[in-house]
């Protein structure tokens, strides 16, 4: 079983007199930082001088500085820039300023765990990941609840990385809802296997696939869109909130038949033979090193060939004009 926390476990008492550098101030940072500060911890932002962010973190009440600067004055600098440009950043403005006790902190494993960065051993190394965007852990947090996270220590160098951990899973509001012990091979490897074969990739793909069946069978494409894709999250939000057979108990007779029977036909051992292949991929290293290489080449633009297939898909054509008949006056 593994070992889990709640507030009441935890207090801030141990890490209430240090000071917690942001480095990044996107959806994450923003919503990371803002509940660090109204807990009462001392934050500080590190950034790109100039950068947008800058006035953006100024104006919600925050002392903001250089990443080189903010990584000199504070003990905790947790760093919440993308992934691909953590390493950079690190070697430039955070490694040449660590000292003895400092701790790195993430909400992803991965700059550690493939060595983009490379930390020295005077120095915990630590992990926050609240399971869910930033604007849900700013969200719940002013609800008074939190998003649940996922904590590691992978090198505890002052004999203190937990109390420092568990503080800022419990400041940023995830220990409300619940904190789960991890590791940082863990986190990362179930991570980029949620996101590639379920979550994004798998789910986008399956959905794809539905719709184009229907099409090509005759359907007209508004039906189709909203049988196989709008109304995905009315299921989704049945799962998260009672799990699968919470799920088939809460939908007809019909829908649980059909999908108990009929579901494994579509996700066959096949399927699950392609998941063990994308995990291979991702455990091996081979992922990693065609990521790095395709960025390093290509940068943003790795994805826009991808993104550009599923623009001119009719399932986005028909699903912009759909969105608009419900959500007016949203922008996409």
């Amino acid at each position: 079983m593994a070992k889990t926390w709640k507030d009441s476990d935890i207090s801030l008492d141990p890490i209430k007199s240090q000071t917690v550098a942001v480095i990044g101030y996107g959806i994450q940072g923003d919503a990371q930082a803002n509940n660090m500060k109204d807990s009462g911890l001392n934050v500080i932002i590190g950034l790109k001088e100039g950068g947008n962010s800058w006035k953006k973190a100024e104006a919600d009440g925050h002392k903001v500085m250089s990443v080189a600067d903010a990584t000199k004055q504070a003990d905790i600098i947790h760093i919440l820039i993308p992934d691909m440009i953590q390493g950079q950043v690190y070697k430039d403005e955070i490694g040449p300023n660590l000292s003895d006790g400092k701790a790195l902190s993430f909400s992803h494993a991965a700059a550690i765990y493939w060595k983009w960065i490379e930390a020295p051993a005077n120095v915990d190394l630590i992990m926050i990941a609240p399971k869910g965007p930033g604007s849900k852990v700013r969200e719940t947090y002013l609800d008074n609840f939190g998003t649940p996270a996922i904590v590691a220590v992978e090198q505890d160098f002052t004999g203190k990385a937990w109390d420092r951990t568990l503080g800022i899973a419990k400041a940023i509001g995830s220990a409300r809802a619940g904190l789960i012990k991890t590791a940082f091979k863990e986190e990362v490897e179930t991570d980029w296997f949620g996101e590639q074969a379920d979550l994004c990739g798998g789910a986008a793909s399956m959905v794809t696939n539905a719709f184009e069946t229907l099409v090509e069978a005759g359907y007209q494409p508004e039906i189709a869109y909203f049988e196989v894709l709008h109304e995905l999250k009315l299921i989704v939000d049945m799962i998260q909130r009672y799990g699968i057979n919470g799920m088939w108990r809460r939908v007809s007779e019909t829908a649980r038949y059909g999908g108990l029977t009929r579901g494994p036909m579509v996700m066959d051992k096949s399927s699950k033979e392609n998941m063990k292949k994308v995990l291979t991929m991702i455990q091996d290293g081979t992922f990693n090193n065609e990521w790095i290489s395709e960025y390093q080449k290509n940068g943003k633009e790795s994805f826009d060939k991808y993104m550009k297939e599923y623009d001119e898909h009719q399932i986005e054509k028909v699903g912009k004009e759909m969105r608009k008949m419900m959500w007016p006056d949203s922008t996409e």
